[in-house]
């Protein structure tokens, strides 16, 4: 038995079936092969891909760009025939005008009112003064009739006249209220006038906004996609014009859940880039997704019935970019990177998303 132990054949044997489990859990990351280092090759650069479309319909007059240029805020990138649009704003406008000569009429209205108030005023103190008269004639008279000096007649008549001023009285003082009336009316009238050219300044500065919106300009730095829009064509709100990529850009890294263990915001990371012939860049772990991927999906899995086969899932890590790389410019939202993440490094502080 020893001695077939011992036989350059089944040394070879043993040795190769040693080589063979030690390869086997060299492959599975099992002891004593077990590293602190966490690798994943489903990862991929992102960046913030904006869509840019119009706000308004028309015609497009000009297509100020081409595709994949580099653009800067606020740089024209298609402008829609604003002849309307003008036009609009001009007819806006005039409406404002004749919003304000009716309020400047009812100033005037109001200043009328006034002094139609002050006429009623004046009036009834003419008509308190005549009133007074016609009670002091009244008082002498019938004094007079008393003492008959005076004729009945001259007394009727005396009367008659502090009737028709007292009457007169009672018309001025009503004459004063309707002017009161009247000028409440133009004061009512007056803050409708004011919302009325409320109403049309509005008008114009959305016909302005309307006029502004026909020139589709870049909102931030960066470079265009391809340019999805003709000249002469017809756009509408929401067209998809063209895509603008800023510089900014970052890692998802989909680690397994079983890879997660130890992983801490700020920890050093290192990735390859298949583009670039697996030339390694740096980064830190900068936030862990609140979800496993599989949550965020539009058709879940149900594992409430049936047989179960327990899956791994996944966890997206977004990865910082280190400063100061020249390779990181190179790099464009979708190329596929290989990630690795030493569990057993220290954490540095990471700045706040953006």
């Amino acid at each position: 038995m020893l001695k077939s132990l011992r036989s350059p054949a089944t040394l070879l044997a043993l040795l190769v079936a040693l080589c063979g489990a030690l390869l086997v859990l060299y492959a599975w990351k099992l002891p004593p092969f077990h590293s602190s280092v966490e690798t994943t090759e489903n990862a991929y650069v992102k960046g913030q891909v904006t869509i840019i479309s119009p706000q308004l319909a028309g015609y497009v007059k000009t297509v100020a760009v081409q595709d994949y240029q580099l653009v800067k805020a606020g740089d024209l990138i298609v402008q829609i025939d604003d002849r309307i649009y003008d036009q609009k704003v001009q007819q806006a406008q005039a409406l404002l005008a004749g919003q304000k000569a009716n309020l400047a009429n009812a100033d005037q209205s109001v200043r009328s009112g006034q002094a139609k108030i002050g006429s009623s005023e004046a009036q009834i103190a003419s008509a308190q003064a005549a009133l007074r008269t016609a009670e002091a004639t009244d008082e002498r008279i019938s004094a007079l009739l008393e003492k008959h000096i005076s004729s009945q007649a001259t007394a009727d008549q005396a009367t008659q006249a502090l009737d028709q001023a007292r009457a007169g009285l009672r018309q001025a003082q009503a004459a004063l209220e309707v002017s009161r009336q009247d000028l409440q009316s133009i004061v009512v009238n007056r803050q409708s006038l004011e919302a009325a050219v409320q109403s049309a300044e509005a008008t114009v500065q959305l016909a302005e906004i309307d006029l502004q919106n026909t020139r589709v300009l870049a909102p931030q730095d960066g470079r265009l996609g391809e340019i999805g829009v003709r000249l002469g064509q017809y756009v509408s709100a929401g067209t998809q014009l063209a895509s603008l990529v800023p510089a900014r850009k970052w890692v998802i890294a989909n680690f397994k859940e079983t890879q997660l263990y130890g992983m801490k915001l700020g920890q050093p990371v290192s990735f390859t880039v298949d583009a670039l012939r697996h030339q390694t860049l740096t980064g830190h772990i900068q936030e862990f997704s609140p979800a496993t991927g599989s949550e965020f999906s539009v058709l879940k899995a149900d594992n409430a019935t049936g047989n179960f086969t327990k899956i791994a899932q996944r966890l997206p890590v977004r990865i910082a970019i280190d400063d100061n790389q020249p390779l990181a410019a190179q790099l464009a939202p979708g190329m596929s990177v290989v990630v690795k993440i030493d569990t057993a490094a220290a954490a540095e502080s990471v700045p706040a998303l953006r």
